[in-house]
């Protein structure tokens, strides 16, 4: 069977402890390609520095790695145990470099930790240590999650992993379609309108939109600017599309429960920076 139109490839990285996670992950990536590649026109193709990094001198052994793979992924699954992992010159340890570099990339982390029991006598202290900071430092920035066993681990992923591709593959999937290729062979077909607020909200320091309708005015504000300048019907319509565009794309996500606020999601930040890399584009 011909590969599927878009690729998105999947970095699996854990610590030394981590091996049989490792593998298990590496199975679930396969077990969705074989229930849902071909349907959905996407292939996961599974990653990590030991299969596809190559020798190299003249920087430090993990900037190679991120150079040579993490930089070409689109999702990254972590797993921790026992360990936190060996330090790179710049990070704590390998794994937590390639989770900070993917963060910074505003692409997704599905972040784990193992809670399976070991005997204290084969825990490093001074790594455990670390890795319970590491860990509460995570928590304090988004969501992780937990198991207590390889099988659990392999339900979660599972689940988990088609909940991530939907989210945050969707556009993915509209503008790569038929390409033959990586889904950023290709643009969109939005409006000017759409393209301008997107490109707009992507500089905004949380990536916001506050979007409201006021007895006397329309407020399309993001990245300190108040962009709905023309209170018309036929003003209000159009940046009333734009939004619904953008919204339907899966490159806008509502936030809060008044329906004012709206968040850029992955795909939209993605598309952002391809439309300033792009002749022509507003």
């Amino acid at each position: 069977m011909p590969y599927p139109a878009t690729v998105i490839r999947v970095m699996v990285s854990s610590p030394s402890d981590c091996g049989d996670a490792q593998v298990l992950a590496r199975t679930v990536i396969d077990d969705w390609n074989a229930a849902h590649s071909s349907e959905q026109g996407l292939y996961l193709a599974a990653v990590g520095w030991g299969s596809h990094a190559a020798p190299e001198m003249g920087d430090r052994p993990q900037e190679i790695i991120n150079k040579q793979v993490l930089r070409d992924c689109d999702l990254l699954i972590a797993v921790f145990w026992t360990r936190l992992g060996t330090p790179t010159g710049k990070a704590s340890s390998g794994t937590v470099e390639e989770i900070e570099e993917h963060l910074n990339a505003r692409r997704p982390v599905m972040l784990y930790f193992s809670e399976a029991p070991l005997p204290l006598r084969l825990i490093d202290e001074a790594q455990h240590k670390a890795l319970r900071e590491f860990r509460a430092s995570c928590e304090a920035r988004g969501l992780i999650d937990t198991f207590d066993s390889l099988d659990e681990f392999r339900e979660k992923l599972a689940r988990q992993l088609a909940q991530t591709v939907n989210r945050e593959f969707r556009q993915s999937r509209m503008v790569g379609a038929g390409t033959g290729g990586s889904a950023s062979d290709a643009l969109p077909d939005l409006s000017d309108t759409a393209k301008h607020l997107l490109s707009e909200a992507a500089r905004d320091s949380k990536g916001y939109i506050f979007f409201c309708r006021s007895m006397t005015s329309l407020t399309v504000q993001t990245n300190g600017k108040q962009l709905a300048e023309a209170q018309d019907a036929r003003s209000e319509a159009r940046w009333r599309a734009a939004m619904d565009e953008l919204v339907r794309g899966g490159l806008l996500e509502a936030r809060g429960v008044r329906g004012e606020v709206f968040a850029v999601t992955r795909a939209g930040f993605d598309l952002a920076d391809r439309l300033a890399a792009s002749p022509g584009q507003p």
